[in-house]
């Protein structure tokens, strides 16, 4: 065996492809099927135009157009942000023998699923307590319904409400027990942007479980620090915040909220997910946290209260998605190789589908053969049990 042969090409992909970050485009009728009658409403529903099909959240308290959740098949030049309609997309967002057959095209086995209307979080459909359980409890059995007939290749994630940590463990108890393999928090489980003693059960619960806990891009997100920040989708200040999204930028408040907020002290087992923020950044940030706390743990008193250095706490506490990241993939052996997994992002504006074998040629091109099948197999399979995956083809 020749030294190259030990490296990536694509016919050394002889086991099924896990892909850690894909998408539903949620259907028009699927709230308006569901929550009581008393909500139909202010539950969420499509309002078609000339202009599109636009999403309508707790009448019109919040509104989201239709278009780079849906552009799988499309080129660059067909990109548009807003002006989509469900009769135009993929039937694969939404149908489950479509969704099969879109894998098999692009030589996906199975995927882990996220929501597309709902990435800001459960606050999205309401502050209204009942609305909101009412639209989550919707949505979760929705998503396990799509799965079913996959035959084990479609994951699902339940979305968590943001209604306090009663509510959040109980969605949670209803999904593990219904088949979701993990939860979505777009919030402190007591519902806030800053943890609170209250958390500890969530916290608890999941660790006993080993559920992994996914925070998405998107959400948890303090006033003013995501999307396009206030401009325009369609100017060159929001490419770059678009950028700055896919660099980590939105992410880095998220996971030092979280990493320097005591909980790892507690819980050492527990499994934080962070989605499709890719993970370039991921060896700076551990590098300036740990020399940050080393300076100054004594004097503000954190020595009191976090023991590990951050790094530890991340390599063994935090997963992280990639889409298109070289130089993440450059840096691996600067994070955990066990946790960084790839994902396409289907049907969502950063998928390369029906060419995710192009991709994974531009990013793994070097890499060890083993180190490949850790980031598109083995490491998904491990975090959510994925045991009725094989592990050949």
């Amino acid at each position: 065996m020749s030294q190259t042969d030990l490296f990536y090409d694509a016919a050394s992909i002889d086991y099924p492809i896990i892909d850690s970050d894909a998408h539903v485009n949620e259907p028009p009728s699927l709230w308006l099927d569901r929550v009581p009658e008393k909500w139909r409403d202010r539950a969420p529903q499509v309002r078609h135009s000339d202009g599109g099909d636009l999403w309508v959240f707790d009448g019109g308290k919040e509104k989201w157009p239709v278009g780079l959740t849906a552009t799988a098949g499309l080129s660059y030049f067909q990109f548009r942000p807003a002006g989509g309609r469900y009769e135009d997309m993929r039937p694969g967002s939404f149908e489950t023998k479509a969704r099969l057959e879109d894998l098999d095209a692009d030589g996906i086995h199975a995927q882990i699923l996220y929501p597309s209307v709902t990435l800001k979080g459960a606050r999205i459909y309401s502050d209204e307590r009942d609305l909101q359980l009412a639209c989550v409890r919707a949505y979760n059995e929705w998503l396990l319904e799509f799965c079913e007939g996959s035959g084990g290749r479609l994951i699902a994630q339940a979305v968590l409400p943001t209604t306090g940590v009663d509510d959040t463990l109980a969605e949670l108890d209803w999904a593990l027990e219904n088949g979701h393999r993990g939860g979505i928090l777009s919030a402190f489980p007591n519902g806030s942007l800053d943890p609170k003693p209250e958390d500890d059960r969530f916290w608890a619960a999941v660790e006993e479980r080993g559920t992994p806990i996914a925070i998405h891009i998107g959400s948890f997100l303090r006033g003013g620090s995501g999307g396009s920040s206030g401009r325009a989708w369609t100017t060159l200040a929001f490419v770059g915040r678009a950028a700055w999204t896919k660099a980590g930028g939105q992410t880095l408040d998220v996971v030092c909220d979280v990493l320097f907020s005591g909980i790892f002290e507690r819980f050492q087992g527990l499994k934080i997910v962070l989605v499709e923020a890719n993970i370039g950044w991921v060896p700076t940030l551990l590098e300036q946290a740990d020399d940050m706390f080393r300076r100054y743990r004594w004097y503000t008193g954190a020595v009191k209260e976090m023991s590990e250095m951050p790094s530890r706490v991340f390599f063994r506490n935090f997963w992280a998605t990639f889409m298109l990241d070289s130089v993440g993939v450059e840096l691996r052996h600067r994070m955990n190789l066990d946790h960084i997994m790839w994902s396409t992002d289907y049907p969502h504006s950063g998928s390369d589908w029906p060419e995710s074998r192009t991709t994974l040629e531009r990013i793994f091109r070097g890499v060890p053969r083993d180190e490949v099948r850790k980031m598109l197999h083995g490491n998904c399979k491990a975090l959510y049990g994925l045991d009725h995956v094989p592990d050949r083809l």
